[in-house]
């Protein structure tokens, strides 16, 4: 009987592990404290491509240039995510293609994405211009943070403005990578 009982209470704490991880996650497709994403927002003006002009590093981008994302409502009403990037020590083009859900109501730019199933992470446009010509979106939290631009440059005004905006969010923007966009895609 014991061994039943020590299997039970092993499968007890995984069922508890398991409800804190899923409970933990779905608190990630908030945004941070103090950021609240657009409102209006208009999903079919934010679909197509946007160029990444900075990010905040991390591992699934790193040494990648020429970086875009393009954006498009699918029938069932989620956005199909097309990541593109170079990897300049390879050589070579690398893509993601994801999923996005809106985390509310469709008039809030308030997403969570996912690129690896079940998993999702926070996408939040926490400033937007009112042509939808430029994005500063964060993650599900500061550690998280992108420049978006419909074209590869940004004004120095525009640049400027986004990043004070960025700063009084609490975004790091000192550690923005600024992203070089010198090579021509070769899918659209």
């Amino acid at each position: 009987m014991s061994t039943l009982s020590s299997w039970l209470r092993g499968f007890a704490l995984l069922v508890i592990a398991a409800v804190v991880l899923a409970v933990s996650g779905c608190g990630s497709m908030r945004p941070p404290e103090g950021i609240s994403p657009v409102t209006p927002f208009d999903l079919a003006r934010y679909e197509g491509r946007w160029y990444e002009l900075a990010r905040l590093d991390h591992s699934f981008e790193r040494g990648m240039t020429d970086v875009s994302a393009t954006y498009q409502r699918q029938a069932d009403g989620s956005v199909r995510v097309v990541n593109r990037g170079f990897v300049t020590v390879k050589n070579e083009w690398r893509q993601a293609v994801g999923k996005a859900l809106f985390t509310g109501d469709a008039q809030t730019a308030s997403l969570k994405v996912s690129f690896f199933g079940p998993f999702y992470g926070g996408y939040h446009v926490a400033a937007l211009d009112a042509d939808y010509q430029w994005a500063l979106v964060v993650g599900p939290d500061r550690s998280y943070c992108w420049i978006l631009s419909r074209s590869k440059q940004l004004a120095p005004a525009v640049r400027g403005q986004l990043l004070a905006r960025a700063s009084a969010l609490g975004i790091d923007t000192q550690a923005l990578i600024w992203v070089t966009h010198e090579r021509t895609d070769p899918q659209p």
